[in-house]
């Protein structure tokens, strides 16, 4: 009950301390609302910020799936091979190191201005890529030295090796590439609506309230994308002890 109850607390706490200054001094709404005034907004526009945060999960979930499909092909690969894990290695980590908003006019102008979500998803992929690679490949090469070496006095192929040491040797590593990068795609996701201008995402609820100076909506749009967030977080928690627990039990 503690963890549950103390960040409660807390949180109510700080909207407490929130609402009693901006009550007290007068702040514009415009400038900084209530908590009431944006339990309000959300209430208002609840169903149209549902649509729009489904949208955006929508768009962060594919970029989630085509990010691990390849990362983790590409893991795969590299495992096989040590000097081409030498080479690919410097590119991955510059990709994941080279800020979204840098490549996304690029991004936009190749995925077709027509097309905006086919960019969201491409630039959210790229933010979710790293971990997910980085995760698979320490995985496959964090297998039991031992166990290597009892492969080896049995002349196992290096397809037998993956399959049957390194990549269930792995699966820790994976499951916790992919909690992290389901996060982070969520994150790619909303810049890169801000980028591409994609009208049905919660980035653009934000942009629009924004540009009205309805700060209310505003932080009732971040309100919703940070419930989604967390949502999602406890969602991949919860398949991550599952699956680890299949994993210590097989």
């Amino acid at each position: 009950m503690i963890r549950f109850l103390a960040p409660a607390a807390l949180i109510g706490a700080i909207l407490l301390v929130w609402e009693v200054v901006v009550r007290l001094t007068s702040v514009p709404a415009y400038i900084l609302p209530p908590p009431t005034a944006i339990a309000a907004a959300f209430a208002a526009n609840a169903p149209l910020l549902i649509v729009s945060a489904w949208r955006t999960l929508e768009m962060a979930f594919l970029a989630l799936i085509a990010a691990a499909v390849f990362a983790g092909v590409l893991a795969l690969i590299v495992s096989l091979s040590p000097t081409l894990d030498r080479a690919i290695r410097p590119l991955a980590v510059t990709l994941q190191v080279t800020p979204v908003v840098a490549i996304a006019p690029l991004t936009v102008i190749w995925a077709g201005v027509e097309h905006p979500e086919r960019a969201v998803i491409a630039l959210a992929a790229v933010v979710a890529f790293f971990p997910i690679f980085s995760g698979t490949a320490r995985g496959l090469a964090s297998a039991d030295p031992d166990l290597e070496r009892l492969f080896d006095l049995y002349g196992a192929r290096p397809l037998q090796r993956l399959a049957r040491l390194r990549l269930p040797s792995a699966a820790p590593f994976i499951i916790e590439g992919c909690k992290v990068a389901s996060g982070l795609a969520i994150i790619g996701a909303v810049v890169a609506e801000f980028v591409a201008g994609s009208e049905q995402g919660l980035a653009w609820r934000i942009l629009e309230a924004g540009n009205r100076l309805e700060t209310a909506k505003m932080f009732a749009a971040i309100l919703a994308l940070a419930l989604m967030a967390a949502a999602v977080h406890v969602l991949f928690q919860w398949l991550e002890r599952r699956a680890l627990v299949w994993w210590r039990g097989r």
